[in-house]
């Protein structure tokens, strides 16, 4: 088994000094880096880098720059998907968004986990456990997603969150840890105002 298989399997393995782990993700970083130096206005240069990146796109994104991911070939994206600036990815392991999903700047989506025994840790050992996030979920700014992870559909992750444990559909969670604090309700539909043309 190689340190890629073992990787995707859930084992720990070598993700510094392999040499296969190495070249992907080096030719992944090099793809970001192109990137990250198109202009805002290049719409179409974005795109086709983006597709060499994902490893499954579903319809239409927008990621603004700067972003960055270890490997690109883990991600999948379902459609009218937003990330704003710094989204980072650690794709060790599979990392799956649902349509409609909303990133605010500054936040990360880790799979990646080193082991708390040192001498494991400083062999290069890690493990990749998958996050999955549902459809219709909004991440404030600066949140970070954990490795194992899982959020259900309709939800809300308030700015700031540390995201450590599976999250429920349909409902608000912030904090450090991320914790739920309500369900979402049709009375939510209420909160902001709208303007409405008057008829006079």
């Amino acid at each position: 088994m190689t340190e890629w298989e073992k990787g995707q399997a859930g084992y720990l393995y070598d993700a510094n000094y392999d040499p296969e782990i190495i070249r992907i993700r080096e030719k992944c970083a090099d793809l970001c880096w192109e990137y990250n130096l198109c202009k805002p206005s290049d719409t179409v240069k974005q795109k086709e880098l983006l597709h060499k990146i994902i490893g499954k796109i579903k319809g239409n994104i927008i990621v603004t720059a700067p972003f960055y991911c270890d490997y690109g070939i883990n991600v999948s994206i379902g459609d009218n998907f937003y990330s704003n600036h710094n989204l980072t990815i650690l794709d060790g392991g599979k990392v799956t968004f649902g349509d409609n999903v909303f990133i605010a700047p500054n936040c990360v989506f880790s799979t990646a986990g080193h082991p708390i025994d040192a001498e494991q840790r400083n062999k290069g050992l890690e493990i990749a456990l998958p996050i999955t996030v549902g459809d219709n979920v909004w991440f404030g700014t600066q949140v970070s997603v954990l490795p194992g992870v899982t959020i259900g559909s309709n939800v809300v992750i308030g700015a700031g969150s540390v995201v450590n444990r599976d999250i429920p559909d349909g409902v608000v969670a912030v904090g450090n840890p991320c914790r739920v604090i309500r369900k979402i309700t049709e009375e939510d539909k209420n909160k902001y105002p709208i303007y409405k043309e008057s008829l006079s």
